[in-house]
């Protein structure tokens, strides 16, 4: 670990974001998208729990009042207009007043913003490759580097086991970034849960998002697609830092090349 790297771990210790034992919940959210993928989940679950509680009250209430000894003579009806009107345009209401955020926040999340970063993701068994190369015009070089797994003997203190990896993603915060994700083998998914992104990577195909991390910290997160035998063991880990800390590590990157 370079001392730069030392540096910022060191100082983001306290700010990492990780799944936490027993966790039933979401991660703490970092980026916008992440926000209103929770809000739209809390605004949904209302809605659930009306309508779970509505449909056992309403079978409880079926078979407790319509049973042999309380009605000896079943109906005789087999169609009731009013009450299919009813129960067709109540459930449509519900999903247009949910489908409304639903695509708003949708929308939201492949929209791109005039991106000042680009970064490149690539996917391979059983590790991920980087590349920054928005300066390639000015440097005539581009930023490249794989990102492998950190072994359980190899860790530093307080890193995660099966999370930690050699070389992690350098980011600024409260930048508009966008991440262009491929595999050069089989299906990956970059995901990171902290962030709210979860993109296919696919070999001979281009799949775009975007992020726009609002704090610093260390987010992490795993390939979510199976790829193999070593499919658990190929972590992701993005170090949100400040403006100034990212221009010196990417001067120090070049450096390195």
């Amino acid at each position: 670990m370079s001392i730069l790297n030392q540096y910022i771990f060191n100082n983001n210790t306290s700010l990492q974001d990780a799944a936490e034992f027993w966790q039933t919940g979401f991660q703490d959210p970092a980026t916008p998208v992440m926000e209103g993928i929770i809000n739209f989940h809390h605004d949904l679950m209302f809605y659930l729990v009306l309508i779970t509680f509505f449909v056992l009250w309403l079978t409880l209430r079926c078979v407790y009042f319509f049973n042999e000894k309380k009605n000896p003579t079943s109906q005789t009806f087999v169609h009731g207009t009013t009450l299919e009107i009813v129960w067709t345009t109540v459930p449509a209401l519900v999903l247009m007043t949910i489908a409304a955020p639903s695509f708003a926040l949708l929308y939201s999340m492949d929209e791109v913003i005039d991106p000042v970063i680009t970064l490149k993701v690539v996917g391979h068994q059983w590790y991920w490759s980087y590349e920054y190369s928005d300066d390639i015009s000015v440097t005539g070089e581009s930023i490249n580097f794989d990102s492998y797994m950190v072994q359980e003997d190899d860790l530093y203190e307080g890193q995660f086991r099966l999370l930690e990896v050699d070389n992690r993603v350098v980011v600024p915060t409260k930048t508009h970034i966008r991440v262009i994700i491929t595999s050069s083998d089989v299906l990956h998914s970059w995901a990171i849960p902290s962030l709210g992104v979860k993109l296919d990577a696919c070999p001979g195909r281009l799949n775009q998002t975007s992020m726009f991390i609002k704090r610093e910290g260390v987010f992490y997160g795993q390939c979510s697609e199976i790829c193999g035998v070593n499919h658990g063991f190929m972590p992701i880990v993005v170090e949100a830092i400040d403006v100034k800390d990212y221009i010196q590590w990417f001067e120090q990157k070049l450096n390195e090349e």
